[in-house]
């Protein structure tokens, strides 16, 4: 057995317990990771002012959304590589983890000119007055970054298979490779060499007049951190497609399993397309939110956006048990032990809802405290109070919340997307959207009633969803009678 091979995890046999974490806490690492990323992102260009920021700011959505869709389409690469490695099928692993990158080759390529020709339009749509600096800068970043889609999707894919293989040590490093080489590009691509602050943290001033003698670089600008960025994820999809092709990460790519077959397409546009308009609905659902939040004043959304980056740090944990046990899911299902997918789930559910429970009682003790390392200055004091009421109404349902996602990451492992879609749109449009402009609007409660609305739709959609788990109805794979003895590439 290889080096690649021997970091995927055995989730059919033997314990369960250890492999979802051995398979889980990459996941968590790589997403701190990709927190880091975008820190360095923001720091460099806050480098040179308050418009660069606020360029950003601009494209981020644009950015979030474009990611979204892309990540649907990787949930079935993982969906389909994890059931066809649980049913002994490992041609047919290849084969579809070929199909899977095929297509999100030529949806990237649509979405690289789509993009481009719009983003003039969707930039002014989100608010930035055309003909202003910071409408110019956001239009020239989102524009480069539509340029690297490829770059970016295939970066994605690599991570999804390899996930759906059950090895999530090697995409760790591969981002860790990548995030190290954006750190080491952005203060460069976005400053140039004069007036580098970085020489000054190192004490290379002299060096730093020396490069900018030789070569005069004053740097990209805003533009800068989308090359960066760019260039980093290129680096980091050729190495995995280059891991990808030669077999020593267990899948073993040839250009043969990339040309397109009709059948396997259709069952990744099924399972797919529904993932991405869930994650693409789920960001278009923040946006809406903020919207609703707005209408309580600034100080609300200053608020609501700390609430949003605790909330995103305290459920790294979800996202990699989440995206683990779909795995596990995945794989049982088939293995055809469906009482063992079932198993991990309530291990990966359960475990979760322990560490939040703690995280919730320290939310609600540490309410202010929490919210104020993220504020200071003037008008802080208000920021934290109604921070502080985020914290207390809606910490308490953190628990609710995490295992609402193990069980969406269950749903998606079986291929059951369209259900995962389904409690993604219930949850935000239905159980948290309309109350939360009712109780803000209607009955005068301001911030707090979005609060308490956002509580509300935590608790709901995971005792329903819940429910819907334990109907069962979820567990059929998506790999049929196909086992190792089968059919081969043909569906």
């Amino acid at each position: 057995m290889s080096a690649g091979r021997a970091r995927d995890v055995n989730l059919v046999d033997g314990d369960l317990a250890k492999p979802l974490l051995l398979l889980s806490l990459p996941i968590v690492a790589s997403q701190l990771m990709q927190v880091a990323y975008n820190l360095a992102d923001t720091f460099w260009v806050g480098r040179i002012g308050a418009d660069a920021v606020s360029a950003i700011s601009f494209a981020f959505p644009i950015v979030f959304l474009m990611i979204s869709f892309g990540g649907g389409f990787a949930v079935a690469g993982t969906v389909l590589v994890a059931q066809n490695k649980g049913a002994g099928n490992h041609d047919r692993v290849d084969h579809v983890a070929g199909q899977t990158l095929a297509f999100t080759v030529l949806v990237s390529v649509g979405l690289a000119v789509l993009g481009y020709v719009l983003t003039p339009t969707l930039i002014g749509l989100i608010g930035a007055t055309p003909g202003s600096n910071v409408y110019a800068l956001a239009v020239e970043y989102t524009r480069t970054i539509f340029l690297g889609v490829f770059f970016m999707f295939g970066f994605f894919m690599f991570q999804s298979l390899l996930r759906g293989w059950g090895d999530t040590r090697t995409p760790m490093y591969l981002m860790a490779f990548g995030v190290t080489l954006n750190l080491l590009l952005d203060p460069f691509l976005i400053l140039g060499f004069q007036g580098n602050p970085l020489f000054g943290y190192v004490g290379l001033t002299g060096l730093e007049h020396s490069l900018f003698a030789a070569t005069g670089f004053t740097g990209f600008g805003v533009q800068g951190a989308a090359i960066a960025t760019v260039f980093s994820r290129g680096v980091g999809a050729l190495v995995g497609l280059g891991l990808l092709f030669s077999g020593r990460v267990g899948i073993h790519l040839a250009l043969s399993d990339m040309r397109p077959n009709p059948g396997t397409v259709r069952k990744i546009v099924r399972i797919g397309g529904p993932a991405s308009i869930d994650m693409s609905t789920r960001a278009l659902g923040i946006t809406a939110l903020t919207a609703v939040v707005a209408l309580a004043g600034p100080d609300a959304v200053a608020a609501f956006g700390i609430g949003n980056r605790l909330n995103s740090l305290v459920f790294l944990p979800a996202i990699g048990l989440a995206q683990g046990t779909s795995t596990a899911v995945g794989q049982n299902l088939g293995a055809d032990q469906v009482e063992r997918a079932k198993r991990a789930v309530y291990l990966a559910a359960g475990g979760l809802a322990a560490v939040l429970a703690v995280v919730s009682v320290a939310a609600y003790v540490f309410a202010e405290p929490l919210v104020g390392v993220f504020i200071t200055g003037a008008g802080a004091e208000t920021v934290i109070a109604i921070g502080g009421d985020y914290l207390r109404i809606v910490g308490p349902t953190f628990v609710f919340l995490g295992v609402f996602r193990v069980t969406a990451g269950a749903f998606q492992g079986s291929g059951s997307t369209r259900t995962a879609m389904a409690f993604t749109i219930l949850s935000l449009w239905v159980l948290r959207l309309p109350p939360a402009y009712a109780l803000l609007s209607w009955f005068d409660m301001g911030p707090t009633g979005v609060w308490y609305a956002m509580a509300f739709s935590n608790v709901a959609t995971a005792v329903i969803a819940g429910l819907w788990f334990l109907r069962g109805t979820w567990t059929e794979n998506v790999v049929g009678s196909e086992r190792a003895a089968g059919t081969g590439p043909a569906d």
